[in-house]
């Protein structure tokens, strides 16, 4: 004989639960002002720890510039460090969690910050270092292609003639034009799916696809107030990068705490 229960049987194969998306907010400018103000207490709570990171990106962009010279690839250097801000997000990472754990009073020692993208390995950070590496790779495929066709009988022989050949003649003016035009769509693209994406997928056990459409959202419902803050870092790490790099110590970590508290103002916190 067959058994009965009382009551409804649960299906053998029940649908699988999709995670919500998050919910975003509409934010202002004070929403910036007040980030801002809490990402320099950030800093201002651990700058040993926070500078180390800004020394970091320092240190990389004074290497990449030295490696170009070293490998005769003179033309790539204006391209190379107008592009090196694409990759800030990422590089900012553990200023994130150093303002996560903050916020929420953990303690936390330089094991804790420095391995962060370790911990992070069975997630899903490893393909927004993916995207963003990507995107720089594109930029400065795109600047050697219009190189060829814009300046293809210029010599580059040292810096001073590369820079002779880009800012007086009329073909480098052409190439200043475009190259500009598409490193503003290229730069655009990337802070739009990242400038949320980055915090949120420290924060939270989402995937990186869920996490680039939620920042698009944020961009998208806010874009005054996120051209804004896209302007503020723009300036911002290309003033810093004037005195060798050197600036990046101190406005590096401030914006990426910054960067952090604006998340927590635009994306609607988690359910408990």
């Amino acid at each position: 004989m067959t058994s009965r229960t009382d009551g409804s049987t649960p299906p053998d194969d029940p649908a699988p639960q999709h995670p919500t998306m998050p919910e975003v907010n509409r934010i202002t400018a004070e929403d910036i002002r007040a980030s801002l103000k809490a990402g320099f207490a950030d800093f201002l709570a651990r700058p040993v720890m926070s500078g180390f990171f800004g020394l970091f990106y320092a240190v990389f962009g004074i290497l990449l510039v030295w490696s170009l010279v070293w490998l005769g690839k003179i033309w790539m250097i204006i391209p190379a460090i107008v592009g090196f801000p694409l990759v800030a997000p990422f590089a900012a990472a553990g200023l994130y969690d150093m303002s996560r754990r903050m916020q929420k009073g953990e303690p936390f020692g330089w094991s804790d910050i420095l391995t962060v993208m370790a911990h992070q390995r069975k997630r899903e950070m490893g393909w927004m270092a993916f995207v963003t590496l990507f995107i720089f790779w594109v930029w400065m495929y795109q600047v050697r292609l219009w190189l060829a066709i814009i300046l293809q009988d210029a010599s580059f022989s040292d810096f001073d003639g590369f820079l002779n050949t880009v800012f007086f003649t009329p073909e480098g003016w052409t190439f200043l034009a475009i190259g500009t035009c598409a490193g503003a769509l290229l730069s655009a693209a990337l802070f739009t799916v990242t400038v949320i994406a980055m915090p949120l997928l420290l924060d939270r056990d989402i995937d990186f696809v869920s996490a680039m459409l939620t920042s698009v959202r944020a961009v998208t419902e806010n874009p005054v107030v996120m051209l804004g803050w896209a302007a503020i870092i723009s300036v911002t790490v290309l003033v810093s990068m004037v005195p060798a790099f050197l600036g990046l110590i101190v406005t590096l970590p401030i914006l990426g705490h910054t960067t952090w508290h604006l998340y927590q103002r635009a994306v609607v916190p988690a359910q408990a």
